[in-house]
């Protein structure tokens, strides 16, 4: 952390602190702090001023020094100034808040005007600035509506980073998928007068460990002919947030410039009807060559899904990571704030859990509950997209993708919420990162 002169320096102390710290205080500060009424409750700040009525430190009462998310707040409301954490703080508590800091003063701004001036945070540190312009960016790509983030212009934002980055990019669109064997892609976004894509993105050293992560890029699900009612659509510009995910992840390991073989592949497409949208009851022959009854035209993603990671897998990577918001039955299981985890690999995911942890990420592991997968069966096709009972049905998408990934690869698969549904400190209402950074300190650690 570096701190200038004219910075203002911010005081941490919880409740059982403030009492010992408030009574070897000078009289202008016991009076202020009387005057003002202040409560010593978590979240709770103050500016103190010297004899003649400067400023001299800003006070921010938190229930734990520990948790990041007890200053996330700060940004906005502090006023408009340039601030330090003070010394008191261990190196790992002043990056940890620093970072909250930087995902406090998120504000989307691509179509209004801030709300508010944000107070600066002066800091030096190239860690906390990947995390920090890499989740802001996860946000940024979700919260913006479909009209400009559709399969094209979520391309174009894929070809910006890999300019930004010198990696190499290629995209097959529309019709060219069928003749190189993604039929699951082009059928789920035909529809669409945007076309569908497959997006693929490379970097790194081919000598290197590969680290292959592939993200739903779902722009639009209007559930297809399985129509969704209207209130279930009102966040579906966020469908593609696992494409969003897997971008600022890879942003993340290019920025730090890990030792890795990084590619990303994305199926972009919007789920549209139209008079050649795909149907219930439509069999479908995938990349891998299972044959694919649609049970529901809503179960899209693990179908685009499906063509991604059977290219994917075809490198033997070293490491698979698919993301996206794939089903509402893993926010039943576990919530909107914790990302649940399927993996093949106990040693992978018992790491990722444990960062998780560290990293104030919440990640929980759901079972690839292999009885399950009968429910998928299908009585004119090798496997039906959806099942059919409405039990368990976070388990039944990841048992769906599992039949496209090999036991010899270590894969891990997100479900996720990513978005938050009312603001909290660090964590504005909106589009949300959720287990990058556990996943990046995982791959930080082992890379």
């Amino acid at each position: 952390m570096m701190k200038s002169k004219k910075t203002i320096p911010i005081l941490i102390l919880t409740p059982n602190d403030f009492s010992g710290w408030l009574s070897k205080q000078n009289r202008v500060i016991k009076n202020w702090i009387d005057s003002t009424g202040l409560i010593a409750e978590p979240g709770a700040t103050c500016l103190l001023p010297d004899a003649n009525g400067h400023v001299t430190h800003a006070l921010c009462i938190v229930s734990d020094v520990k948790n990041p998310w007890s200053v996330g707040h700060l940004p906005t409301v502090l006023p408009e100034g340039d601030y330090h954490f003070d010394a008191n703080l261990s190196e790992t508590e002043q990056t940890n808040f620093a970072i909250a800091w930087g995902l406090g003063a998120y504000q989307f701004t691509r179509y209004k005007k801030p709300s508010k001036k944000i107070a600066k945070l002066v800091s030096r540190g190239d860690f906390i600035k990947n995390i920090v312009e890499s989740i802001n960016w996860v946000r940024d790509l979700i919260n913006t509506p479909t009209e400009d983030m559709g399969p094209s212009e979520l391309g174009e934002a894929v070809a910006h980073l890999a300019k930004q980055y010198k990696a190499t990019l290629k995209q097959i669109i529309g019709k060219d998928l069928l003749k190189q064997n993604f039929p699951c892609i082009y059928t789920v976004g035909r529809a669409s007068d945007d076309a569908p894509r497959l997006i693929d993105l490379r970097w790194g050293n081919k000598k290197h460990p590969k680290i292959t992560l592939v993200g739903k890029g779902v722009c639009f699900d209007t559930g297809g002919l399985d129509i969704k009612p209207s209130s279930a659509m009102l966040l579906m510009k966020k469908d593609m947030a696992g494409a969003a995910h897997v971008l600022g992840l890879a942003r993340m390991i290019m920025e730090a410039k890990l030792p890795v073989c990084l590619r990303v592949l994305i199926p972009a497409v919007e789920n549209v009807i139209s008079g050649n949208a795909y149907r219930p009851g439509d069999v479908i022959k995938s990349r891998k060559g299972l044959t694919i009854e649609i049970g529901n035209t809503d179960a899209e993603g693990r179908l685009v899904l499906a063509d991604a990671l059977t290219e994917a897998v075809d490198e033997k990577p070293d490491l698979l990571i698919d993301m996206s918001t794939l089903t509402g039955a893993a926010r039943v299981a576990v919530g909107t704030d914790i990302s649940a985890m399927f993996c093949n690999d106990d040693g992978l995911a018992n790491s990722l859990m444990q960062y998780g942890v560290q990293q104030f990420d919440p990640i929980w592991r759901l079972p690839l509950f292999a009885p399950y997968r009968e429910s998928l069966n299908s009585g004119i096709a090798d496997i039906n997209n959806n099942a059919v009972d409405g039990y368990g049905g976070a388990i039944t998408a990841a048992l769906f993708l599992k039949e496209f990934v090999p036991d010899t690869i270590p894969w891990v698969h997100f479900d996720m919420m990513a978005w938050n549904l009312k603001t909290r400190p660090g964590r504005p209402q909106g589009g949300e990162a959720m287990a990058l950074r556990a996943v990046f300190a995982h791959l930080s650690e082992k890379y």
